[in-house]
């Protein structure tokens, strides 16, 4: 599957969401530090609601802990600046999808040096960004189409239901 990279996220619900997210799917999280909260909030474990036995997640000091960790691996880069879509973007089992803080993105220099792997979630010009769970689930389901599905329970059935 995909690994969800969340640099320095500052909010614990939004981090509960996204690890929600990774669980359903099979995806792997990665939380780089600093974070603006402690792994334990009780906001962040109930957003995750009761999946975080289904979560693989891992943990770096910082960015460049996780880029030494990871060394090899192929990264894209979710930001409001890119030049590309992320369905221009075409995804690969193992890929590294990066999203930044909420209060100010991924760090500039790091867009400047990978730019044609930058990747961006069109709006309307008016609006600054999306919530960073939303961004998240959008770009994850669309790897995931793009791989089709595998690996997903993509047929559901109708319970019984008396009236």
């Amino acid at each position: 599957m995909f690994n969800i990279v969340l640099v320095e996220p500052r909010i614990p619900q939004n981090t509960g969401n996204i690890a929600r997210t990774c669980a359903a799917t099979g995806c792997g999280l990665h939380i780089v530090r600093p974070t603006a909260f402690q792994i334990t909030d009780k906001n962040l474990k109930r957003a995750g609601l009761d999946y975080w036995h289904l979560l693989n997640v891992q943990y770096y000091d910082n960015l460049k802990d996780f880029f030494e960790k990871t060394e090899g691996a192929r990264y894209f880069y979710a930001t409001t600046k890119a030049q590309h879509t992320y369905v221009d973007a075409e995804f690969c089992d193992n890929d590294f999808i990066l999203f930044g803080r909420e209060d100010a993105g991924l760090p500039e220099e790091l867009l400047y040096e990978h730019e044609e792997r930058c990747i961006r979630i069109p709006m309307i010009d008016e609006a600054r960004s999306l919530n960073l769970s939303n961004s998240v689930a959008i770009v994850v389901y669309e790897a995931l189409r793009q791989q089709g599905f595998d690996n997903l329970k993509n047929l559901g059935q109708l319970t019984k239901f008396k009236w």
